[in-house]
């Protein structure tokens, strides 16, 4: 079987609009990437920062049709390049992203290594490999810098966790490698849950990350930490059960959103209890950090680090 790969480049809006639309499409997803360096010959345009890209199958010819005419609606709305479409051979396309893709330091401690480059770690490093496949969670995008940086921050101790919509397991094997004792990694594409399982055990995680294909339910519960990288509607849907899954005290990192939709996810946030303690933003993307009120001790933040 061939793959066709279908991508465009956008703003930070479009790209969110861009992969809504085609995740309603193909089953692998569509993966956000930050635009690192313009194509040759080519200057950097702004308005192109993101590129949105994703993966048909050669018997899928009418989807990617359907995609092309819906991102061409898309495109009279907002600021975007004409869609490129390329046939990739099965063998192929795996290694068709990795020219993306490079050693990533975060923070103070945090490495992100492609899993086929080569690195040599300093004494202080936390080296998260990834192979990131066709799911999304390279480092490459905002949102998931902006998780990653508040772990660093916020998880303390040895939390019990919850990465809701893991894709490639970055989030959960990150928190891993910060010292979580226990880690749920949930996400609905059966393509994130195998890359996300491959990525555990490159990472030898096993015995703390377990990967399953789900959601935010009522099996989840008490857990110190969640992370939510996912749309804001999403989150602001899942706000009751993101509540439910907290412990008093218990932290939750939500990103994904947009600049201008992040006062209502904030708001749908406290509006179940849990009390924005900060505000984390890069370019037009933002992550909300929130603890869960106990009502016996309304100022409970017993995750918080000091300043």
């Amino acid at each position: 079987m061939n793959w066709i790969e279908l991508s465009v480049q956008t703003d930070a809006e479009g790209a969110e609009a861009a992969a809504a639309l085609l995740n309603e499409m193909v089953e692998t997803g569509a993966a956000i990437e930050q635009t690192i360096l313009p194509e040759p010959g080519e200057k950097f345009d702004p308005a192109r920062a993101y590129s949105v890209r994703a993966f048909f199958s050669s018997d899928q010819r009418e989807q990617l049709q359907r995609a092309q005419e819906s991102l061409w609606h898309l495109a009279q709305l907002r600021p975007m390049a004409e869609p490129r479409v390329r046939e990739l051979a099965e063998e192929d396309w795996a290694e068709a992203w990795k020219k993306y893709y490079t050693i990533l330091h975060l923070g103070k401690h945090l490495v992100i290594k492609p899993s086929w480059l080569e690195y040599a770690p300093r004494a202080d490093d936390i080296v998260i490999e990834l192979d990131p496949g066709m799911a999304f969670g390279t480092g490459l995008h905002p949102t998931t810098r902006l998780c990653m940086l508040a772990l660093e921050q916020y998880q303390t101790g040895a939390p019990r966790a919850l990465d809701v919509g893991t894709g490639s397991g970055i989030l959960a094997i990150t928190s891993a490698k910060l010292g979580a004792r226990e880690i749920l990694a949930r996400d609905t594409d059966p393509v994130a849950v195998e890359t996300a399982t491959r990525n555990v055990a490159i990472n030898r995680a096993e015995n703390i990350v377990r990967v399953e294909r789900g959601s935010l339910d009522a099996s989840c519960n008490q857990f110190d930490l969640i992370c939510i990288n996912i749309l804001a509607e999403v989150i602001v849907e899942l706000a009751p059960a993101l509540a439910m899954a907290l412990r008093p005290g218990g932290i939750v990192i939500a990103s994904g959103i947009l600049d201008f939709k992040s006062d209502d996810v904030a708001d749908a946030l406290n509006a179940v209890g849990i009390a924005i303690v900060e505000k984390k933003q890069e370019e037009d993307w933002v992550a909300l950090i929130g603890t869960m009120k106990d009502e016996r001790e309304p100022n409970t933040r017993s995750l918080i680090p000091d300043p």
